[in-house]
């Protein structure tokens, strides 16, 4: 119950997650548009007007894969912040989602690929693509870096060095 929630911890935090719901693979949506609209809109709709209405809060959905389809409609019922902005996955170019929706949500993720670039890659590799994203995401503001997911235990820690340090020297 999100009264009973406000009612707990106030203004003590500024995020909630509101959605942990996977709604795209990596190549392509869960469901339909038209199945999110009918099962889920109304929901995160009600959430959101709550949360807005009577918190500071932030609402956070965290939603992997191909989710490009769902963006305007999560915009439409509020939602503040996206995560993990999974750029790996069908129709989520980086520069794309800037553009179309950087004026519009904030963007928690998508700062370095966790299943190629940052297991895989050279720590020049994981240098050059955090310096990429971080200049995408972060032009104009809306943007924590985050890996697009989880790191795994195998990632060298040598790139896990790479990403750190180049993220605390990138000029946002």
């Amino acid at each position: 119950n999100l009264k009973l929630s406000y009612e707990a911890v106030g203004n003590k935090i500024d995020v909630i997650m509101v959605s942990g719901t996977d709604f795209g693979t990596q190549n392509a949506p869960f469901i339909s548009l038209d199945m999110y609209r009918e099962f889920y809109k109304p929901f995160h709709k009600r959430i959101n007007d709550w949360i807005h209405k009577n918190t500071p809060w932030k609402t956070f959905y965290h939603s992997c894969g191909s989710i490009a389809l769902f963006l305007d409609d999560f915009v439409g019922v509020g939602v503040d912040i996206l995560n993990p902005v999974q750029t790996s996955a069908k129709d989520m170019d980086p520069k794309i989602l800037k553009e179309r929706y950087g004026d519009k949500l904030v963007f928690w993720g998508g700062g370095v690929d966790t299943q190629r670039t940052l297991p895989f890659g050279t720590p020049e590799d994981v240098r050059k693509e955090v310096n990429e994203r971080c200049q995408i995401f972060g032009k104009g503001g809306g943007f924590v870096f985050n890996t697009i997911h989880n790191i795994q235990s195998k990632v060298p820690i040598e790139n896990l060095m790479a990403m750190f340090q180049t993220v605390k020297e990138f000029k946002f």
